[in-house]
């Protein structure tokens, strides 16, 4: 992805290894990268995993290691570099992605839907507290995106993962048109963007039928 930057685009970057989960390491990255380049203008929190089967049979880890990486991350990363930007006062913008499952629940990812479901609450406060200071906060809620993430879920109960891969490869989203809704979300400043059709349906049930949206969480 470096390669591509500098190649196409005429920039430079870098790829540093952080646990989002973790505050100290958090806090080193936030404070180096302000050191060395200053306040970004733009942050994407994005680091995500995933627990897929029931949930009685999910474990208290699997719980804790959902929420440390999938909201906890999210916190950091808004806490750090949305109070840095505050101090600057010239402004920027904070981007989280979530997930269709953040209005959309199932039974299949019941942590992360709830992780989901956080991000986006955590996302729609922070945009209210921080429109005063000129920061746009969007969440971005992909459906399903055509990426390697079935195959590094963590699978509990039934063992879906085979078909949960075919079925992402088959999908045939890739994760270069959610990249290109996240552009368009900071140029417009946009609050909760669905991405892709099963997206974009899902976001309007939620809000139209919650009760449909309670019965669709019973599929598996």
């Amino acid at each position: 992805m470096a390669e591509g930057i500098r190649k196409e685009l005429g920039g430079t970057a870098w790829a540093v290894q952080v646990d989002v989960a973790n505050v100290d390491q958090m806090v080193d990255f936030s404070r180096n990268i302000i050191a060395e380049y200053g306040v970004p203008d733009i942050v994407l929190n994005n680091a995500g995993i995933t627990v897929a089967g029931p949930i009685l049979d999910h474990t208290v880890e699997h719980w804790r290691r959902t929420i440390d990486v999938n909201l906890w991350g999210v916190i950091h990363g808004c806490r750090l570099f949305g109070a840095a930007m505050v101090a600057r006062g010239q402004g920027g913008h904070l981007v989280n992605v979530a997930s269709l499952a953040a209005f959309a629940p199932t039974r299949l990812l019941p942590a992360y839907s709830v992780s989901k479901a956080a991000v986006k609450a955590l996302s729609d406060v922070l945009r209210a507290e921080l429109a005063g200071h000129g920061i746009g906060v969007s969440v971005v809620c992909p459906g399903f995106v055509s990426t390697p993430m079935a195959g590094h879920t963590t699978y509990v109960g039934a063992d879906r993962k085979d078909l949960a891969v075919r079925r992402l490869a088959r999908r045939r989203y890739p994760a270069e048109r959610v990249a290109a809704h996240i552009l368009r979300a900071v140029d417009r400043n946009q609050a909760v963007v669905p991405v892709n059709l099963e997206a974009e349906i899902g976001y309007a049930l939620s809000r139209i039928s919650p009760r449909l949206m309670r019965g669709l969480a019973r599929l598996g």
